[in-house]
């Protein structure tokens, strides 16, 4: 179907899948906003984003803060292109920021944007290891992941 409406495949492409894992933005300046690349956890020590622009580390006993939020949309794009029941049909964008000290303990901050299947792994293995509590930003956001 793509190769009929090859304008959509960007909009498709839009939200991150699988294990993937969006840099949307903060205070890491040498990775350019919107990079896509993958979560790494080491259970014992932090987590790591790699991705081919960069990489950048945040130890568990460093974290500080942890928000997640969902964010809805219409897939308005996927509906001009292909079918207009697409209206009908909401994507859901998951993000987490975690606030950090860094090694030189000054704040630090990123937001990055979760594959749907990833928050609720991700954010009980960071409570658990940082002793810190995930907020979230509406009861909704809670409910997604706490049912």
């Amino acid at each position: 179907m793509l190769l009929l409406f090859p304008a959509a495949a960007p909009v498709l492409a839009a939200a991150v899948r699988g294990d993937d894992v969006r840099y949307v933005g903060g205070t890491i300046t040498e990775i350019p906003q919107n990079t896509e690349g993958s979560l790494m956890i080491d259970q014992r020590v932090g987590l790591k984003f790699q991705s081919k622009k960069g990489t950048f580390d945040v130890p568990f006993d460093r974290v500080s803060s942890l928000e997640y939020g969902q964010k809805a949309g219409r897939r308005i794009g996927v509906a001009i292109m292909i079918n207009p029941l697409f209206l009908l049909s909401k994507k859901r964008k998951h993000f987490l920021t975690i606030g950090y000290k860094d090694s030189t303990n000054l704040q630090q901050g990123v937001v990055l944007e979760l594959a749907k299947e990833l928050p609720s792994k991700v954010i009980t293995i960071i409570e658990a290891r940082s002793g810190v509590k995930c907020e979230y930003e509406s009861e909704e956001a809670k409910k997604h992941l706490h049912g």
